[in-house]
């Protein structure tokens, strides 16, 4: 069949963005190659994605996707993995994470995804690198591999670092990632948010306003938040009020402490 991507949104259809908790029917992985970003060519750093994949794939199928250059190494290296999945996939780097799609659901066993655009954290004003258009197609190359209509959402920028969901409605984001210059420069916040909603099928943003000092990706919430069940969070912590960290991580909990959930719950913060 024809893989749709559809000029509807994800709420208007009955869909939403589950936990991060969630159950998984299977983890998309990218390769690691690039020089620039991976120390002594990239392999300290695939010995350590190769790890990692075992670990998930333990529990829940894994497809690692990898460069052309890279795919016989890739595939040697799991040889004898049978729950991992080695396929072809040109990327310009390995953050699937932020690449791939955001998939939504809708409590009926049905799932579709988000194909958000990608501009490598920040574009021409502050991104990492150049170019990104193989990494801006990720997301498009699974939902279609993985049989999964999707939306389109294009030119708006995100990345899957920076949005984290309850899977009850409740989204939590970082105000310096979303509202940085690279990303979404023509929309206010209110229009953010409400695409947000919109695409994650969400009844309720949460506002961090900070992330982790020096992050490069402008402080994504995944680094500094996230849920471990409804209505509870585990925060990123320091006790030294010398550290840069601490006023970061204090202005994040006074936020949270401030909120409450889509559903009207007081935050538990960790």
């Amino acid at each position: 069949r024809t893989i749709t991507e559809s000029e509807s949104t994800p709420k208007a259809d009955g869909f939403f963005m589950p936990a991060e908790f969630a159950p998984q029917d299977r983890v998309w992985m990218g390769w690691p190659h690039r020089t620039d970003t991976w120390a002594h060519g990239a392999k300290p750093a695939q010995k350590q994605y190769a790890a990692i994949a075992r670990a998930i794939a333990e529990f829940t199928p894994v497809v690692m996707c990898a460069n052309e250059d890279d795919y016989a190494n890739c595939k040697a290296v799991f040889e004898d993995d049978e729950n991992v999945t080695v396929i072809e996939m040109t990327t310009d780097d390995a953050w699937f994470r932020d690449t791939a799609a955001t998939y939504v659901i809708n409590g009926k066993g049905e799932k579709r995804a988000n194909h958000w655009h990608f501009n490598a954290y920040g574009g021409f004003i502050d991104g990492l690198y150049f170019p990104w258009d193989k990494d801006d197609q990720v997301a498009q190359k699974i939902c279609e591999m993985a049989d999964v209509d999707s939306y389109r959402t294009e030119g708006f920028v995100l990345e899957g670092g920076s949005i984290h969901s309850d899977g009850q409605g409740t989204i939590l984001v970082t105000e310096s990632c979303l509202l940085s210059a690279g990303r979404n420069p023509e929309l206010t916040k209110e229009e953010i948010e409400e695409r947000l909603l919109s695409y994650l099928g969400g009844k309720k943003v949460i506002w961090l306003p900070r992330g982790i000092y020096n992050d490069e990706t402008n402080e994504h919430v995944d680094n500094i938040c996230a849920f471990t069940a409804p209505g509870h969070v585990v925060l990123a912590w320091t006790d030294d009020e010398a550290d840069p960290q601490y006023e970061l991580s204090m202005a994040c909990l006074k936020a949270l402490e401030a909120s409450v959930d889509a559903c009207g719950r007081r935050l538990q913060v960790h």
